[in-house]
């Protein structure tokens, strides 16, 4: 081994000098401790000692005055109106010497007696700059006296009232005073003393400045959303209004104008609430400007509708508060307005926040007492449901229409379940078994994607996919898929609620809303449902006539519900309650006319048969709009004029008492009622039954004019009802001689007329 191999070897340390360097550095330490401390010490010393020399400077030598220090004019001006001013002639001279010296001498803990800056003057402090504030003496505000000439009092109940009168036209009166300008001179009248003319003057002023408050507020806001959104604080406080006399006029402006505001500075879109992160990063100027305004607008609006929800609630309840301005009386006025305020956002904010919350408000009053308030809420859901061409809208409201159908026991407003028929559902998604039936597209799963698909093409699949996503993000649009599931839902719960009904509350006035309904929505009915519907209308049938006639406005073919509206039609009311023709004239269209493929013509002549069998015991009305019925299966199935002829078309005798159309044999008989009817008091009748007795033409002599042939049966039924014991048109009265004379020769200009 070479020697030199020692010399780059490192020595390892022993214990004894491991622990003779541990002894060294506490001892450092322990040095250290002791100079910190004794400079700390020594420190403090020499303050103490700077402290009582700056004392024993102040306690000896003769303080310089402060006011032989040079000052500007302005300075001294400014001093000698505020000794000016003061309230010297109330202290005592010993107080005024002794402020006089306590102004001369400065503060003994400074350093220096001309320099009022603390010992410590190196160190800044943020309450300099208040102190220079609090050295400048504040102007007192000298208010101008006004001329005031004292009238004699007037003395009543209360005691003794003093009236003045004042020079000019400055000052402002409180409303319990009321002001008569003159001559130059302005005279105060207590409000107690007014006359109704006066009192009604005042009221007609405080109305001008509110509603000039009203428009100045809203022009601004309008003009400039984003940097006056705090003056929609200020107008929503009008709604406050506590003067009796001008409540409830203020009020229902304010809500007006609010909702009009809002209206018109909402964006198209739904603000959401920004999270943590967002509000932690730092934004530029501008958009954090626009985060403000979206902020106060959203708490603004919801201020705004918690005011006419609580408004409603008030009148509601019938609760009177304490500060409340406003009398019972007017609780409804005002209630209608907030209502009416909900309706028109209910249609022009679908977009926007609390959109939920307005239909979870208005629903209720849907089924309110108050027919107005009623009528209102049921047109706002009507119109809402026909502009709605997503259906998120539609599937909220629905959902709680639901809810409130359950909730009061199926005790509703026929109204109410009305609405939904203005839904635009045209498309859902068809059952299940449907789909089974169909030829299945086979998807690859990623077992055999990784078999018969190149890494590369999986790549290229994969980026396929989230490009497409990202596309439809982008577009902001939704979907059809979309839509349809929104339109499957909501008509899942409207299927709901008229399943329960019918299941529940089958002697309910319900029913013939909920069969409608039905019929409205019965080509989107699954199958599954369709054989138990069907049962419980069969059930339904032996009821009553109403709900009878109800049933077959469904539009399905089974051959029962034909047999069953052909067997009700004599039993039908002739007198003045016949809402039940208007039904049958629906139902007619519905089976026969619409559906003239699937009808068979025996089926048809024993329909135009019993009809004109009835039109001769209805009221005017009514027979107008059976034989605009006839005269619609006239034209839609032409074969039908055998009956107008009394030749036999068939083996066999008409049974008129057989219930069933396909078997009465109404081929061997004839229209013979017409002849009756051509002699009917009523113009219109006559009209009808010449013109189709001679085969319904539409030209010539017996052809209907364009009033009347334009004009479906159940509009005609309405245009001539008599439910006010009226005629349209007048019905002429006619001589004994008339009456014993042949009818038809009578009448023959008439019905060429």
């Amino acid at each position: 081994v070479k020697p030199q191999y020692f010399i780059y070897c490192k020595r390892r340390p022993t214990f004894r000098r491991l622990l003779k360097t541990s002894g060294v550095k506490l001892e450092n330490k322990l040095k250290n401790r002791q100079l910190k401390q004794q400079n700390v010490a020594k420190k403090q010393r020499k303050e103490q000692k700077k402290l009582r020399q700056a004392v024993k400077d102040a306690a000896i030598r003769t303080p310089r005055p402060l006011e032989t220090y040079r000052k500007r004019p302005e300075e001294e001006e400014e001093e000698e109106e505020f000794l000016e001013s003061l309230p010297t002639d109330m202290m005592e001279d010993d107080d005024l010497r002794q402020m006089t010296d306590m102004a001369r001498k400065a503060s003994f803990i400074t350093r220096d007696l001309s320099s009022c800056a603390p010992i410590h003057s190196t160190k800044k402090r943020k309450s300099e700059v208040i102190r220079s504030y609090e050295k400048v003496p504040r102007k007192m505000a000298k208010t101008e006296e006004k001329e005031v000439i004292h009238l004699l009092p007037i003395k009543d109940k209360s005691g003794v009232i003093p009236q003045s009168v004042e020079r000019g036209e400055g000052g402002l009166v409180s409303s319990d005073w009321f002001t008569e300008e003159g001559a130059g001179l302005k005279v105060i009248i207590s409000a107690d003393h007014l006359t109704p003319a006066q009192r009604e003057q005042r009221r007609v002023q405080k109305i001008q400045e509110r509603k000039t408050t009203i428009a100045t507020l809203g022009s601004a806001i309008i003009c400039d959303p984003v940097n006056n959104i705090k003056r929609l604080k200020e107008l929503r406080g009008m709604l406050m209004e506590s003067d009796p006399a001008v409540a409830v006029t203020v009020r229902k402006l304010v809500m007006v104008s609010l909702m009009e505001i809002f209206k018109d500075i909402a964006p198209t879109y739904k603000i959401r609430p920004l999270t943590s992160e967002e509000k932690a990063a730092k934004v530029r100027k501008e958009t954090q400007q626009l985060r403000e305004f979206e902020e106060s607008l959203v708490s603004q609006y919801k201020f705004y509708l918690e005011d006419l929800e609580q408004t409603i609630k008030d009148w509601k309840q019938q609760k009177k508060k304490r500060s409340q301005a406003v009398g019972f009386d007017s609780y409804r006025g005002l209630a209608e307005v907030a209502i009416r305020c909900l309706c028109e956002l209910l249609l022009a904010l679908p977009h926007f926040n609390f959109h939920n919350n307005i239909i979870v408000a208005l629903v209720p009053l849907m089924n309110d007492p108050v027919r107005q308030v009623s009528d209102m809420c049921c047109d706002a859901f009507r119109k809402l449901f026909q502009q709605d061409k997503v259906g998120g809208a539609a599937l909220a409201s629905v959902r709680v229409v639901s809810g409130l159908v359950k909730s009061l026991n199926y005790n509703i407003r026929p109204e109410v379940l009305r609405t939904l028929l203005s839904l635009r559902i045209k498309e859902v998604h068809m059952k299940k078994d449907l789909e089974d039936t169909a030829p299945k597209k086979k998807f690859m799963n990623n077992k055999e994607k990784k078999k018969n698909l190149s890494r590369m093409q999986r790549k290229w699949k994969k980026a396929e996919e989230k490009l497409e996503k990202e596309l439809l993000e982008a577009e902001a649009s939704e979907s059809k898929d979309k839509k349809i599931q929104l339109h499957t839902q909501t008509l899942n719960i409207v299927f709901l609620i008229y399943f329960r009904i019918l299941k529940k509350a089958q002697k309910s006035v319900l029913l013939p809303a909920v069969l409608e309904g039905l019929a409205n929505f019965a080509h989107l009915i699954n199958l599954e449902f369709f054989d138990d519907l069907l049962n419980v209308l069969q059930n339904l049938i032996q009821s009553g006539v109403s709900i009878q006639v109800t049933c077959d406005v469904l539009n399905v073919d089974p051959l029962k519900f034909y047999s069953q509206l052909y067997q009700m039609l004599p039993r039908l009311h002739a007198g003045a309650p016949n809402d039940d023709i208007s039904i049958v004239l629906r139902c007619l269209d519905a089976m026969l006319t619409r559906r003239r493929k699937q009808v068979t013509l025996q089926r048809a002549m024993a329909f135009m048969k019993r009809l004109s069998v009835l039109s001769l015991h209805t009221l005017p009305n009514a027979s107008v709009g059976l034989l605009a019925a006839n005269r619609a299966a006239l034209h839609a199935f032409p074969k039908c004029d055998f009956l107008l002829d009394n030749e036999v078309q068939g083996s066999g005798f008409y049974l008129p008492e057989l219930d069933e159309p396909e078997h009465c044999n109404a081929q061997n008989t004839a229209l013979w009622e017409l002849h009756l009817l051509q002699r009917h008091f009523h113009p219109v009748v006559r009209r009808f039954a010449v013109h189709l007795s001679r085969g319904a033409p539409s030209e010539g002599s017996g052809a209907l004019g364009v009033e009347l042939s334009r004009r479906t049966p159940v509009e005609l039924f309405d245009d001539y009802s008599v439910k006010d014991m009226t005629f349209n048109p007048p019905v002429a009265t006619f001589s004994a001689d008339v009456t014993r004379s042949p009818p038809g020769l009578k009448f023959s200009d008439d019905i060429g007329s």
